[in-house]
């Protein structure tokens, strides 16, 4: 019979191929832990590790340390779904969001799930589009928040709701490179919002390995474009308020606008800033929840998968 417990300190040193360090981090002897390493190649009458310095796995070790990994996370899923159909009062999920998208979804949502499932504890997990899509390949979180088509492979989809990226030009900017050609360009700009018109002005970009730099830089790809790019940084507010002062154009998901943030004349004479639907298919695209696909879907996410889209 396999011992969980064997297999999860051979994991251990697998990774690590340092009984020091192994034995460290699972807050143990090294005595222990060369004990159950050497219980488990007895059960399995194979040699794991080369004794070399570092440690090197044998050929038998490198297919158990695929197999352990396998063998565990069923386990952990075993676990997850049989304390659902016994009782779904407690448990707890993660989630992977922006940090921007998540200031403006999870208010929708948190209250309302909060209040039916008290005792589901929610962890959240925030980075880009790239850092998501490891978190749920390697099973860190249960579902991320992204738009389609997702970075990462086998991963299940349900969409949530349609979202647009918007061409952000500030009225300084106009000022500066259109001079007495404002409102000539604003109206070739709502026809067609096209960067070639805008190709001599200065960019705001948030960092690449988030989808909205992506889809920035698909759209100056197709308009065979190098845009000068003053700035570059995580957070796509900076950039929206670094463009409100003038500095540079930037992208903006239309979702993220608040009222202050209004496309109206009113809001926009307030900002100075313009916002333009651009027409590049990517730009349109639709929000969606990732979950690994083949994993055990708890009944505490699938239920927050439902109150997200009936909220949203």
């Amino acid at each position: 019979m396999i011992n969980f417990l064997n297999l999860e300190y051979f994991l251990a040193v697998a990774e690590e191929l340092n009984i020091t360090r192994a034995a460290k981090r699972l807050y143990i002897s090294q005595q222990s832990l060369s004990n159950h390493i050497s219980n488990l190649e007895k059960e399995f009458d194979v040699q794991l590790f080369h004794r070399t310095m570092p440690l090197t796995l044998t050929y038998a070790g490198r297919a158990l340390k695929l197999r352990a990994k396998q063998l565990l996370d069923l386990k952990d899923e075993t676990y997850r779904e049989l304390a659902d159909i016994k009782d779904f009062t407690t448990g707890q999920i993660s989630i992977g969001v922006s940090h921007t998208r998540g200031r403006f979804l999870l208010p929708a949502i948190l209250p309302a799930y909060k209040e039916k499932f008290p005792n589901i504890e929610l962890h959240l997990v925030e980075g880009n589009s790239s850092e998501l899509s490891s978190a749920l390949i390697h099973g860190d979180i249960d579902l991320m928040i992204d738009l389609l088509p997702f970075k990462a492979e086998n991963v299940e989809t349900v969409p949530i709701c349609e979202e647009e990226i918007l061409l952000v030009v500030p009225d300084q900017i106009l000022d500066r490179y259109f001079p007495g050609q404002q409102e000539a360009i604003k109206k070739e700009l709502e026809e067609n919002a096209d960067v070639q018109l805008l190709k001599d002005c200065p960019y705001l970009l948030i960092n690449k390995g988030n989808r909205v730099r992506t889809i920035a830089d698909e759209i100056f790809e197709d308009a065979q474009l190098s845009p000068t790019v003053l700035l570059e940084t995580e957070n796509i507010e900076t950039v929206l308020a670094l463009a409100a002062k003038g500095m540079g154009i930037t992208f903006y998901p239309k979702m993220f606008m608040s009222g202050a943030e209004s496309t109206s004349e009113t809001a926009r004479k307030k900002t100075g800033l313009n916002y333009y639907s651009l027409n590049y298919r990517r730009s349109h695209g639709v929000l969606a929840f990732g979950c690994h696909k083949g994993r055990y879907l708890s009944q505490a996410t699938e239920e927050f998968i439902r109150i997200a889209r009936e909220n949203i």
